[in-house]
């Protein structure tokens, strides 16, 4: 009796080892062509519940990975400048305001300072308040551009540099970018009053009437039109320097960024083991953050500058701006500076060092405005993608640890080859 127990035992024994082999070559037959062929024995399914390195998002083709990051740039770049030209505007002209506003009792200097201020203009005059001049700033811009174009056409002067620009063709493209601030001062200076003025207080200005205000102070180089207005000469000056200026700076930062954050993009793969097949679609998204920063560190840097500039230009204009102490009356700015020094001396004098950073505070919100946009775009744009490609998202499959050789009926064996097999079907 006791050799024909051990006889059934040792048949027991061989049927479970059959039952598992034929288990685990039918099983690998269906994962041969499948993305888990990785599994050759029973030992790869022994693996401790991680992600495994080999599984990767799923694309129909490396192609369809680099136009999608392709469309990402291009739409990144894109809401960028649709941000930097017409959604920051009305922190622009609170900016402005601030600025020129010599006596006034709030510096905002924080951005929650003026939070209640904006409610109280809406409150007064509504809605589009704070989007007066925007077209006179984007015809200044786009003035700027046609000018630098003009130039480069008729002169060997390059109108954009890259790496492989030398020293003499630097100095032309900044011999043309001096040129083309000095053409456009006396728009600026108009474009500046659109922008500050009170819309209650002011007939709101024509399309045109930008060019018809600089062309004016154009022609009147040395003699002022109206009393204490500062002739174009005295202005061209500190435009140019100051414009020059921030224009060297974020090159200089932009540079400096573009090359930090695409070693980290490059350590970051490395360490991931795989490099992108375009790296030019990935350099879109570096270039806008970068331009991004640059123009950031620019703007705080040469803010008291600008806020010197900006009093000058106004000066003898009779400019009356909204009062934003409170954000209900409107105030005139009237001021006698006889220059930049004069100017830099007397908001010293009575408006301390804090005087030069009035409106910082608007500037803090037009940048994280600015960053919260493309964030939101980049996001949204990212799954627009994903569903319209009809690509699934990104899966790793996690294993579940098999305990010696348990029969193929047992609890332990089923509730690892149903989630394997839930995870396959998942995948296919």
């Amino acid at each position: 009796m006791a050799g024909l127990e051990d006889y059934e035992r040792y048949l027991e024994d061989e049927e479970d080892e059959l039952d598992n082999a034929r288990f685990m070559s039918a099983y690998k037959s269906t994962l041969d062509d499948g993305p888990y062929h990785f599994i050759n024995s029973e030992r790869d399914l022994t693996l401790p519940l991680q992600k495994h390195k080999n599984v990767q998002p799923l694309y129909e083709s490396p192609e369809d990975e680099i136009s999608l990051r392709k469309y990402l740039g291009a739409s990144v770049n894109l809401i960028s400048l649709i941000t930097e030209n017409l959604l920051c505007h009305p922190f622009l002209v609170l900016r402005r305001q601030c600025q020129v506003h010599h006596t006034a009792k709030r510096y905002h200097v924080v951005p929650l300072t003026l939070l209640p201020v904006i409610v109280h203009l809406h409150q007064r005059q509504g809605v589009t308040t704070l989007w007066k001049g925007i077209g006179s700033v984007l015809l200044v811009r786009g003035m700027t551009l046609a000018v630098e174009d003009v130039i480069s056409k008729f002169t060997p002067w390059p109108k954009e540099i890259n790496a492989k620009t030398t020293v003499k063709q630097f100095g032309q493209h900044l011999l043309l970018k001096c040129i083309s601030i000095a053409t456009v001062v006396p728009f600026y200076s108009a474009s500046l009053v659109e922008t500050v003025q009170s819309d209650i207080a002011s007939e709101k200005p024509g399309i045109f009437d930008v060019f018809r205000e600089g062309a004016s102070r154009l022609l009147s180089w040395s003699v002022p039109q109206k009393g204490r207005m500062l002739p174009i000469w005295a202005l061209v000056g500190p435009s140019i320097s100051l414009g020059l200026s921030k224009y060297v700076c974020q090159l200089f930062v932009r540079g400096i960024s573009t090359r930090i954050m695409c070693r980290r993009v490059t350590f970051y793969e490395e360490r991931r083991g795989a490099r992108t097949r375009d790296f030019a679609a990935q350099s879109q998204v570096i270039e806008v953050y970068s331009t991004m920063i640059s123009l950031m560190a620019t703007e705080m840097i040469f803010y008291p500058f600008e806020t010197i500039l900006h009093r000058i230009q106004l000066q003898g204009t009779r400019t009356i701006i909204d009062n934003l102490d409170s954000g209900y009356s409107v105030v005139p700015v009237l001021t006698s500076y006889e220059g930049v020094v004069d100017c830099y001396r007397q908001t010293l004098a009575t408006e301390g060092v804090s005087g030069l950073y009035k409106g910082f505070g608007a500037m803090i919100l037009q940048f994280a405005a600015h960053v919260a946009v493309i964030k939101l775009g980049k996001w949204f744009i990212t799954q627009i993608s994903e569903l319209m490609s009809s690509k699934p998202p990104a899966k790793v499959v996690e294993f579940y640890k098999l305990e010696g050789k348990t029969p193929i009926g047992s609890a332990t064996m089923s509730r690892s080859i149903s989630g394997i097999s839930s995870l396959s079907e998942e995948i296919s």
